[in-house]
């Protein structure tokens, strides 16, 4: 699968994990340029099976990606509608489709990312966040509108909803420790610290099989807002959708037949030993 001619970022696939930089001078603004390269790009991921991983950084020093294009909103409507004709916005379809990718997606923020950029991050699976560079910001409301990018509705999902409400409402930058602490981001590190742990983490992962990571993935998203029952019938159903292709049954079949379970070594590193049986296909 061919990751090239984007005009907003560059693309590099090695072993299993394709890592995106943006790279949109003067402050990667995310507008219709970036939004056409997301679209594609999302369109080749959702047909790679090679691609496991996907970490989103940025190459300018000081911005993940700023926010959403002002220009494209001086120009909305001023006049409501009813729920029946509202549609989606470009940005809410581009980002839900990113959030949907097979592929585990990481954002690697070693700096600002406010409105559309934090909603980017939001849409991603995981965060990791450099202190003294990340800031976070959804400035809609002091302009008189909302987060319209999926910020509302996936920052509720994320930290709660009074945390949401403070984030959006306050409209004002949040560092990386504050995000840490509210739940916007998994960790933050110091700035030494982002790298190695993103690539340990995404090499880890890039070792699985695809489909179980999709099956994972897919779950959780799908539980998250439903009732208990809903999501153990969902539990279920992604359970049979990895089986069916992955190595899952030889390798349980293997590791009892040579009672592995019942080692006490393997017992006490299972961290390791689930590495050791990538090798069963």
């Amino acid at each position: 699968m061919s990751y090239e001619g984007y005009t907003t970022f560059t693309a590099t696939a090695a072993d299993g994990i394709l890592t995106v930089t943006f790279d949109f001078p003067p402050v990667n603004l995310q507008g219709p340029e970036m939004l056409a390269d997301l679209n594609t790009l999302a369109m080749r991921l959702e047909r790679d099976r090679e691609i496991k991983v996907v970490v989103f950084q940025s190459a300018h020093p000081e911005i993940f990606i700023c926010h959403y294009d002002t220009n494209l909103l001086k120009d909305m409507s001023t006049q409501a509608v009813t729920r029946d004709e509202a549609q989606l916005l470009d940005l809410q379809t581009v980002l839900e489709r990113i959030s949907r990718l097979p592929q585990a997606t990481i954002a690697k923020l070693e700096g600002v990312a406010r409105g559309g950029g934090h909603e980017f991050a939001l849409a991603c699976d995981m965060r990791f966040a450099v202190r003294g560079k990340f800031k976070l910001m959804q400035m809609e409301v002091g302009m008189g509108i909302l987060p319209c990018g999926g910020g509302a509705s996936r920052m509720a999902r994320q930290v709660g909803l009074g945390r949401a409400l403070e984030i959006i409402l306050s409209a004002r930058d949040f560092d990386a420790d504050e995000a840490e602490a509210y739940g916007t981001i998994n960790k933050a590190f110091d700035a030494e610290e982002i790298g190695p742990y993103v690539d340990a983490l995404a090499q880890r992962i890039a070792k699985f099989p695809a489909a179980s990571i999709n099956a994972c993935k897919q779950t959780v998203y799908e539980s998250i807002d439903r009732p208990i029952d809903e999501a153990l019938k969902a539990e279920a159903y992604w359970l049979y959708q990895a089986t069916s292709q992955t190595p899952a049954i030889k390798r349980f079949s293997i590791a009892d037949e040579k009672g592995m379970q019942l080692d006490m070594d393997n017992q006490r590193n299972w961290s390791d030993l689930v590495m050791d049986v990538q090798d069963i296909e």
